[in-house]
């Protein structure tokens, strides 16, 4: 298998504190210092969330444009991935900061349940934020919490609301959504094939633990990994992830495992077909 492997970092988060490991980046300093040392470990995604000065998430668009602009200074063509999740704010100020036309987005594309809350993306919600995306030429990152969401990006694909082939990720081990589930994951890649093609790329996340898993279960299957410190803070039970630098190495070692060479900005662009980076 010589498909080049794109590794995603997500870097920060909504939810884990410097309580929770003291290398989580929450300032824009540290996230952009953070994503450097991950961008020159191999990832060519970053995942973005920002926090305000009390640390908590926020969706504030002049923050996410500091973040953008450090980025793009610090690390020349990665691909800039913002999120418009529902931790960071209601309705559409979750999607403020499409605008900036990074080069992608995440998008829920559906409602699920949380460990304590329901994760609410109402159908109008998904509508106005897929145009938005249209709007300034943003790819959409389909955020698949369960098989619903698979079908709705075909939908959504044959509506025009998403252009060219969707890239669907996989989340799994959420808790109250959907668990590690090795059938249910081979079925996923079945699905993502018998509606996109067999050559649709695709991408899997797994939450804490289940990081690793995911990680080894994607790469060996051909697809598309998402590592960092916003779904795992530990390289294992007893030892937490020095960097989001170290995360990314992981995933790169079971590329090599695997015989998948590590994706570089510009092969990630190409298999994503993203807009060539201003560099």
């Amino acid at each position: 298998m010589t498909t080049p492997c794109i590794i995603c970092v997500a870097i920060t988060g909504s939810v884990p504190t410097q309580k929770d490991n003291p290398a989580v980046p929450i300032t824009i300093a540290e996230q952009i210092e953070s994503t450097q040392d991950a961008f020159e470990a191999g990832a060519a995604i970053a995942h973005c969330h920002v926090r305000g000065d009390d640390g908590k998430p926020t969706a504030d668009p002049d923050r996410y444009a500091q973040l953008k602009e450090g980025l793009e200074k610090h690390c020349p063509g990665m691909i800039i991935q913002l999120s418009t999740g529902g931790r960071s704010g209601a309705g559409k100020d979750r999607g403020g900061m499409l605008s900036l036309a990074p080069d992608m987005a995440s998008l829920s594309v559906g409602s699920n349940n949380f460990p304590t809350r329901v994760y609410d993306t109402p159908p109008d919600l998904v509508d106005w934020l897929a145009s938005e995306m249209l709007k300034y030429d943003v790819k959409p990152e389909v955020e698949a919490f369960d098989l619903s969401h698979i079908f709705k990006a075909k939908e959504m694909a044959d509506k025009g609301q998403i252009a060219g082939t969707p890239y669907v990720q996989f989340v799994m081990g959420v808790k109250n959504a959907m668990p590690v589930d090795r059938d249910v994951f081979d079925y996923y890649v079945h699905t993502v094939h018998r509606l996109f093609g067999p050559d649709a790329p695709w991408c899997a996340a797994g939450i804490g633990a289940n990081q690793i898993v995911l990680n080894e279960w994607a790469i060996s299957s051909g697809g598309h990994a998402r590592t960092g410190l916003e779904d795992n803070v530990r390289l294992d039970r007893d030892t937490l992830a020095p960097s989001n630098a170290a995360l990314v190495k992981r995933a790169a070692d079971l590329c090599e495992a695997y015989a998948r060479p590590v994706a570089t900005w510009q092969q990630a662009r190409d298999i994503l077909g993203l807009r060539k980076a201003a560099v």
